[in-house]
């Protein structure tokens, strides 16, 4: 009894695979990697109760995550990330306050290390300033929306995602030519090779996004 007792005790000091936690009875850790992952999938193949769902589950996981690494920038990014996404996916009354714990979230990280994911933070933040309602209803404002954005752009100016959110803002302000380039830009990021659902989702959008802005254009 004792030699197993000392066996359990060095496993969960020292770590153990997948298989060896399951046979224990013992979830494995999630990864900031199965986050970014999980989140692609529920952002762009779920849809309905099913996406709700998984972004719930995603929230707990990404909250347990920050909880036993705060000292970790990436963790609170993608704990920010998964709240504002699901308040879009969610609405109605619930969806400011996952906005304002999203808000919560990317300042930790900001407050850690801003230039972590690749200035990351300050472009969700960015985004969530000129998407949340302004005063009385939320915190929205395009001003802090617009320096955050540009904040991110400045530590990752080629990144599709830094590139696509700034034209979303511009398209939302009505600088159409503007956010055409930023669009453009976005389009032609160079690929992430960890994450080929996220890449191909938001291709998705930019060609619906630029379909749009075209179409205004040539009015």
């Amino acid at each position: 009894m004792t030699v197993n007792m000392t066996k359990y005790f060095t496993l969960i000091l020292f770590g153990f695979s997948w298989v060896t936690a399951s046979h224990a009875g013992i979830e494995p850790e999630t990864t900031v990697e199965q986050l970014q992952q999980r989140w692609a999938v529920a952002n762009y193949q779920l849809a309905g109760k099913e996406k709700i769902e998984a972004f719930e589950t995603l929230k707990t996981d990404a909250e347990t995550y920050t909880a036993q690494h705060p000292e970790q920038a990436n963790g609170w990014i993608w704990s920010g990330i998964i709240k504002s996404t699901y308040a879009g996916a969610k609405g109605g009354l619930g969806a400011l306050g996952l906005a304002k714990a999203a808000r919560g979230d990317l300042e930790s990280a900001l407050q850690i290390d801003g230039s972590a994911m690749n200035g990351s933070a300050y472009t969700s933040l960015g985004t969530l300033y000129f998407n949340v309602p302004g005063w009385p209803l939320g915190f929205g404002n395009n001003k802090k929306a617009k320096e955050f954005l540009l904040k991110g752009l400045e530590i990752n100016p080629d990144g599709i995602d830094g590139n696509y959110f700034y034209a979303e803002f511009l398209r939302d302000q009505g600088e159409l030519k503007e956010a055409k380039s930023y669009y453009a830009k976005a389009q032609s990021a160079p690929p992430r090779a960890t994450r080929p659902l996220a890449d191909e989702g938001r291709q998705k959008e930019i060609r619906s996004a630029l379909a749009i802005v075209n179409k205004k254009l040539s009015k």
